[in-house]
């Protein structure tokens, strides 16, 4: 009986094992794995993106209830690798962003254009944009603001 018992646990180990090897998974692309943070900081010779922008905060002022509004946030790849920028999300449904899919070379720029649409919103408004990308810093917080209505 005990034979039996350390059969089943050996299987049981052998195909965990077999389950967490690498073989069958899709090739990754290391440039967009690079990380060349360490405990002491960063590595100053590892070639890596660095997402540069014009600037990170715009103030549409006043909009009446209803309108629909954008605005292109200026960037510029300033590192040493290419940029790829994987999503853009928004704190609310009333903003939303679009950016460059393909790959922005070392030197290259882009725009991401950031609508935020007033429909039901009144007073003050503060909307933020992460922008996730293999830069370094991985996140980049785009924020816009507006004053809807009176």
């Amino acid at each position: 009986m005990k034979a039996r018992h350390t059969l089943a646990a050996l299987t049981l180990a052998l195909l965990l094992a077999a389950g967490c090897g690498g073989g069958g998974g899709q090739a990754s692309d290391v440039d967009l794995i690079n990380n060349p943070q360490s405990a002491s900081g960063y590595d100053d010779s590892a070639k890596v993106p660095v997402m540069t922008f014009d600037k990170e905060m715009h103030d549409f002022g006043r909009l009446s209830s209803g309108e629909s509004i954008s605005y292109s946030f200026h960037f510029r790849n300033t590192g040493t690798a290419d940029l790829v920028i994987s999503s853009c999300s928004a704190t609310c449904g009333c903003t939303v962003a679009s950016y460059p899919e393909e790959r922005i070379a070392p030197g290259g720029e882009g725009y991401i254009t950031v609508t935020f649409k007033s429909l039901g919103k009144s007073g003050q408004q503060y909307q933020e944009v992460t922008v996730v990308s293999n830069a370094q810093p991985a996140k980049t917080k785009l924020k816009i603001t507006a004053r809807v209505g009176n």
